[in-house]
């Protein structure tokens, strides 16, 4: 491999190597933000992954008005120092939110949905199944079920 091609690309290297699977024999987004945060150069960015990894990360547009850069100059940026596109990020830790919502609350789908940022149940369903290989309400029956039973083990096992 030449010298240029392996500085070019030095930054999605090791942004891979920061990445897990999710099981599925696909590769999942980087497995934790606070390791894109050590790979950050530029202090907006790490701003910005601050951000992401809160409650509410909003959208692109959200985060470049917050660090006074235009919306496609911070995905340059951040793509360029970490190797992760950022919108895919935005996305995993959207869905990272929903899986929990989908645990932990009595919540419809679709206000799952709206409460971690998509207009539209249908498009929010599709991306949680690319992300976790079943649909929200599989995941929502498979996860209650193990918590369930771990709960009725615990009081009955006493």
């Amino acid at each position: 491999m030449p010298p240029l091609y392996s500085r070019i690309h030095s930054n999605r290297v090791d942004a891979e190597s920061v990445t897990t699977s999710n099981g599925a024999g696909t590769e999942a987004a980087p497995a934790r933000p606070v390791a894109l945060a050590r790979m950050a150069r530029d202090q907006r960015l790490r701003k910005v992954i601050q951000m992401i990894e809160s409650d509410a990360p909003g959208t692109v547009h959200d985060l470049a008005i917050e660090v006074n850069l235009s919306s496609s100059h911070l995905q340059h940026l951040f793509k360029q120092q970490t190797g992760v596109c950022i919108t895919q990020l935005l996305t995993e830790q959207r869905l990272l939110r929903a899986a929990h919502l989908l645990e932990a609350s009595d919540m419809s789908i679709k206000q799952v949905a709206y409460a971690v940022g998509y207009e539209h149940a249908s498009s929010f369903i599709r991306a949680f199944q690319r992300q976790f290989a079943k649909t929200p309400r599989d995941y929502r029956l498979h996860n209650g079920q193990q918590s369930k039973a771990s709960i009725g083990s615990a009081t009955h096992g006493s």
